[in-house]
């Protein structure tokens, strides 16, 4: 191939989306390689100014992108998707290949196994590109909470990408990769998805095995899709979901074709406008007004939208921050430099001073914050005051939902309250980082589906309009997102970087 031609397609290929480049790569008009080099080149050219990956894995990818090649050459049949490069989250355990969630802690672990989500997509024939930046241990929503790097937001370099998956939106948006796996513990899929124009879903509780996720909080954790569309979310969701019986929690309910619903009438569907999460205290006016449009545009298409309300979503907050630091209190109480990870070189005087100077220097202040959170809420004359009492409420919110979900058959609000605020802009008000998730919060404590889709800008930064479900209905969310998306272009703008 000459090389003007080569570089012509490269150009071409990093701004297509992962069912674009599946039609070439199954049509021949591309190789498998070809993908993988043109993402590469990409990250060669805007790295440096994103930041998007902790480790990049180009010899891998090209490997497995041969080895892709080869077997549609002789004919194999092979999975729709396979050749198209993907970007995994770095607490996602990948065999082989540093998995460091970010941390200190963590900074040499090498996992011996792959997550169930990477090996399902690795069996699909998806090359890995590497493993993206995030939040230390998903905790944050800014992507500045990173043990190594702050990734910067695509469209305006100076603003956050959103977290804790900033780093895979953040590739994906800027063309590093076709599409990326994150995870949502509070929208940590979600709102990096508004605010960088991305597709991203947070499917019910379930739905996709956890096996091989570093885990933050047990009960709120979900491995999700980013993409740059609706059909490249769809196509993902349906590659990495399905019971699992190495995780407990993941449900044994079929796994449907996502893309059938993918063009069906929406005419006659029922949507709730959640009145709490769109007109409440903390929604940015062009971010409420963008939402607005687009519930218009949804009634244009034939449903019926009206206001609905979730009186208990108000306490989502303080709720969400007594459990999800209680859970990760638990679970990364095994971070102790005994069995692997980070183990302090100073001297100590005993195990447990060994154990304390470890964590001292492995962990960020955010995780060490949320840690003695969650031990004190644990802790014997305060269990019942706070954490029993959080149960309680998480019972409270879910009720909302699904007296909501008899009357309608999803539910519409912003998916953040805000575009993408300026890199340390809220570092030092912690209350008002947290704010960045008052709309997502609720969807984890019920354990319901929910995805954020492009709904318009300002100012040059996109907004996000959330789509809530009925558990394990993520069809008819896919099937509303892609009604809407086809009736304007937000998802096909690109930041220029």
């Amino acid at each position: 191939m000459a090389a003007d031609t080569k570089e012509t397609i490269t150009v071409q290929l990093h701004e297509l989306t992962a069912w674009e480049l599946t039609q070439k790569l199954q049509q021949r008009e591309i190789s498998a390689v070809e993908a993988v080099e043109a993402c590469f080149d990409r990250i060669a050219a805007v790295e440096d100014r994103v930041k998007a990956y902790l480790c990049l894995t180009r010899d891998q990818a090209l490997q497995q992108a041969r080895e892709v090649d080869a077997r549609r050459a002789s004919g194999e049949a092979l999975p729709a998707t396979a050749g198209v490069p993907i970007a995994y989250k770095d607490l996602l355990c990948t065999d082989g290949v540093p998995t460091t969630c970010a941390s200190r802690i963590l900074a040499n672990f090498v996992p011996p196994y792959d997550a169930t989500v990477v090996e399902r997509c690795s069996q699909a024939g998806l090359p890995m590109v590497g493993k993206a930046n995030m939040d230390e241990f998903a905790m944050g929503s800014s992507t500045e909470n990173s043990a190594f790097q702050i990734t910067a937001n695509p469209w305006d370099l100076e603003r956050v990408p959103g977290g804790s998956s900033g780093g895979s939106a953040a590739a994906v948006a800027a063309g590093e990769a076709f599409w990326a796996l994150g995870t949502d513990t509070g929208g940590s899929i979600r709102q990096p998805a508004s605010l960088c124009n991305l597709v991203g879903m947070k499917p019910t509780y379930g739905r996709v095995s956890r096996y091989g996720v570093v885990a933050y909080a047990s009960s709120l954790d979900q491995v999700g899709p980013l993409t740059r569309d609706v059909r490249d979310c769809a196509l993902l969701l349906g590659l990495i979901a399905g019971r699992d019986q190495r995780d407990s929690t993941s449900a044994a309910v079929p796994v449907p074709d996502y893309t059938e619903v993918l063009g069906r009438d929406v005419t006659g569907l029922r949507a709730g406008i959640v009145r709490e999460l769109l007109y409440g205290e903390g929604i940015e006016s062009d971010v409420r007004e963008a939402v607005e449009a687009a519930i218009k545009t949804l009634d244009s298409l034939g449903m019926a939208c009206e206001e609905v309300s979730l009186p208990h979503s108000e306490y989502s907050l303080p709720c969400y921050y007594i459990i999800a630091p209680a859970e990760c209190s638990s679970n990364l109480a095994r971070y102790d430099g005994v069995r692997y990870g980070h183990r302090t070189e100073r001297e100590t005087t005993s195990v447990y001073d060994m154990f304390a100077k470890t964590r001292e220097e492995g962990f960020g202040d955010e995780v060490k914050l949320r840690i003695i959170k969650g031990t004190y809420v644990l802790s014997a004359g305060y269990y019942d005051a706070y954490y029993r009492k959080a149960l309680q409420v998480r019972t409270l919110i879910k009720r909302d939902f699904e007296q909501a979900f008899e009357r309608f058959d999803l539910l519409i609000c912003p998916t953040s309250p805000s575009v993408a605020f300026r890199i340390g802009e809220k570092a030092d008000d912690p209350l008002a980082m947290k704010l960045a998730d008052i709309c997502t919060l609720p969807i984890n404590l019920a354990g319901i589906p929910a995805m954020s889709v492009p709904c318009g800008f300002s100012g040059g930064l996109p907004i996000g309009m959330q789509l809530m479900g009925k558990p394990f209905d993520e069809p008819t969310l896919l099937q509303v997102a892609y009604a809407y998306e086809q009736s304007c272009d937000w998802h096909r703008r690109r930041p220029a970087l």
